[in-house]
């Protein structure tokens, strides 16, 4: 993994950045990453297809890679499938976001009773981010239950990333007519859409367009594994440039089926130019994190 090391921190040194911000990578309970990879390893409903996880470590090795990387900030995002794991999990990120300072302390949520109690005490306990995927969840993002944790967050300005899009697989819930009724109720909600919206790259592209605080993170998106599946539209490059204070570097580690300095080569083989990328890799999510 050392040459691999060597090409990412090469990257960003070219870049004259101190590093990389990464907002999409997974750190959760072991019992429950070894579940999350034995989904992955046996090409369940939501993904369909081989994908061999690149990154089988255990944590600390993990972590070490991220750190030799460069990473120098990332996120624990992690997220239930049903009621009543959201506040244990919440409970495991903010400690292991004080074992590991470098994690932005991240939180996650699911439409039940007591969600907005517990969504008000991450916040209160200092959570940074929060996770919701709505894929996984199969919930509506407008599930009456949610209301006031929507308007919660917006009013505490901390960012939510979100799997709304319908890649790999369509849920009941997913893509953007839903979100888009979420953002007329809460336009100041700092919605970060996981995957560039994928497949709903324009969709999603409009949404950041209309809503100030909203933002889209890079994860898998444009690498050769998922241009292949789900292209991103060569005629939409120019929204990108023109959005390239709003979006952000996330590459979905360590469940991503090649090395991680493949999703920066993906972004730079864009040709938006030096600036897009520093702004994507580490800018903007410096300028929405660094409070110190």
């Amino acid at each position: 993994m050392s040459g691999s090391s060597d090409e990412v921190v090469r990257f960003w040194e070219r870049l004259g950045l101190p590093g990389l911000i990464d907002v999409h990578t997974h750190f959760m309970p072991e019992q429950v990453l070894r579940k999350v990879w034995a989904y992955f390893d046996s090409a369940g409903p939501l993904t369909g297809m081989e994908w061999p996880i690149a990154y089988r470590h255990d944590e600390d090795e993990r972590l070490a890679l991220l750190r030799s990387f460069g990473v120098r900030r990332f996120t624990s995002m992690l997220y239930p499938h049903k009621a009543g794991m959201a506040a244990w999990l919440n409970g495991w990120a903010a400690d292991f976001a004080r074992r590991v300072p470098d994690c932005l302390h991240t939180a996650t949520f699911f439409p039940e009773e007591g969600v907005e109690r517990y969504v008000r005490e991450a916040v209160e306990a200092g959570a940074r981010i929060f996770k919701s995927h709505i894929q996984v969840g199969a919930y509506d993002a407008n599930d009456p239950l949610l209301e006031p944790v929507w308007g919660l967050l917006a009013e505490a300005a901390v960012p939510v990333v979100m799997h709304c899009g319908s890649g790999p697989a369509p849920g009941k819930y997913t893509g953007p007519e839903p979100v888009g009724r979420l953002l007329a109720r809460h336009p100041r909600l700092r919605l970060v859409v996981a995957h560039m919206g994928m497949p709903e790259y324009a969709e999603f592209l409009a949404l950041a367009e209309a809503y100030p605080e909203v933002r889209l993170d890079t994860t898998m998106a444009f690498t050769d594994f998922s241009e292949e599946l789900t292209p991103f539209p060569v005629a939409e490059r120019g929204r990108l440039a023109d959005l390239g204070d709003r979006i952000l570097l996330g590459t979905d580690f360590p469940n991503i089926p090649y090395p991680y300095v493949h999703q920066l080569h993906a972004l730079e083989r864009l040709e938006l130019g030096d600036d897009w990328l520093r702004a994507v890799c580490y800018g903007n999510a410096h300028a929405m994190f660094d409070r110190r």
